[in-house]
């Protein structure tokens, strides 16, 4: 099943190049109330809407994918989990690279560990990268995204898959410098998610996943998830040892070499095989 946010939160089951509204079906989730809970709702509870969803498709208006807004698939992820370095080739770019490493060691994702985004900064592929410092450079990062679907606390990497809802690309847009990779990767905009949700069942084995990112027709980033340091399994398995993971959590899996620089007027065109391609905007703030 893939699912889409569009045009002012209304919700979609995306089929083929269109999408079905079904936010109709919204009305089946439970009531919540002030305090609210630290978790999405609508994923801690896909699969018991599953049903409702269904049946809303088949009365549901029909709009074109290209004619809407996407906005990103999960409205509310308590925490956004972020893997460094994640690819051996893009380790070793990072190294070379004076214009990423800003005299910094590089180390391998074992010894730095894991990192967390701010939850502010996400969009959807609809929506547009907004250039702060633009005196700085800016660059691009195509990742698998996972999305946690239930509690998840140090689980084995053998069970690990069994706690994801699904999947979509994740854009981790990166300022260039000195500073945390929190603080840098923290800017609003720039945790693009998109273009849609995919359900772990249409996605299955998350190795051996094609990744393929443009800049205006310019091919930056081509890789496959078979190169993954630390598998998605271990990924999760580890970030869950130091914290709980919970519904609608998301995990960037990492993005492969070939980073670089956009600026706005840029267009990045981002691709992953079973998932889908996004196209997202570059401006100015």
């Amino acid at each position: 099943m893939r699912l889409a946010r569009f045009d002012g939160n209304r919700f979609g089951l995306v089929d083929g190049d269109d999408v079905i509204d079904v936010t109709e079906a919204l009305a089946a989730l439970p009531a919540q109330s002030y305090p609210f809970p630290r978790t999405d709702v609508l994923i801690e509870n896909f699969e018991k809407l599953r049903p409702a969803l269904e049946a809303a498709a088949k009365s549901g208006a029909r709009k074109k994918l290209a004619d809407v807004m996407l906005l990103a698939p999960v409205a509310n992820p308590g925490k956004i989990v972020a893997a460094p370095v994640n690819y051996k080739k893009h380790l070793e770019e990072a190294r070379a690279d004076a214009g990423i490493h800003h005299q910094q060691q590089v180390g391998e994702i074992q010894k730095v560990g894991l990192f967390l985004k701010a939850t502010s900064s996400v969009i959807g592929a609809g929506e547009t990268i907004l250039i702060r410092h633009d005196e700085r450079r800016n660059d691009h990062e195509i990742e698998l995204a996972v999305v946690i679907g239930k509690t998840a606390d140090r689980v084995s990497k053998e069970d690990a898959l069994n706690y994801v809802a699904g999947y979509c690309i994740g854009l981790d847009m990166t300022i260039r410098g000195p500073e945390e990779r929190s603080l840098r990767k923290s800017l609003d905009t720039f945790t693009v998610l998109g273009p849609y949700f995919v359900s772990a069942d249409e996605i299955g084995d998350p190795a051996g996943l094609d990744l393929v990112l443009t800049v205006d027709g310019e091919a930056r980033q081509t890789a496959n998830t078979r190169d993954l340091v630390l598998d998605v399994p271990t990924l999760i398995s580890w970030a869950s040892s130091f914290y709980t993971l919970h519904p609608g959590d998301v995990i960037l899996s990492g993005t492969p070499e070939g980073v670089g620089p956009v600026v706005p007027g840029n267009t990045i065109r981002a691709t992953i095989s079973k998932v889908g391609s996004m196209d997202v905007k570059v401006g100015h703030i």
